[in-house]
């Protein structure tokens, strides 16, 4: 039981949820959903650290970058929620702003070497 309750309780954060959608379309570091999400890193490093406690987005250190992703489904739920983020979700007008940003600062190189 405690592991759906850790999980709404990542869900119930309104920069939780918008990073999830984010990361449903890709792998992200955090400087990219930094820019995406215009938020301070401390702010997106501490948000992703209580995602990955609740064992919804995966850690990959590639260099110096730590690239996160969403989980693969555990549980049914787990299953339906991630698929409500990919198809529902993303319809709203609010995520629809954070997706466009999102495949922008993608596409800015620099955003790797400012740090």
């Amino acid at each position: 039981m405690e592991k759906y309750v850790d999980m709404f309780k990542a869900f119930s954060d309104e920069t939780r949820l918008r990073i999830i959608i984010l990361l449903s379309e890709k792998e992200l570091c955090v400087c990219q959903i930094e820019d995406a999400l215009d938020l301070p890193q401390g702010k997106v490093s501490r948000h992703l650290t209580v995602l990955k406690h609740a064992g919804l987005v995966n850690a990959r250190r590639d260099g110096l970058w730590i690239y996160y992703s969403i989980t693969k489904p555990k549980n049914c739920l787990e299953e339906k929620m991630f698929s409500c983020f990919k198809t529902c979700l993303r319809k709203e007008t609010f995520f629809k702003k954070d997706l466009i940003s999102v495949k922008k600062c993608v596409a800015k190189p620099h955003l790797l070497s400012r740090r």
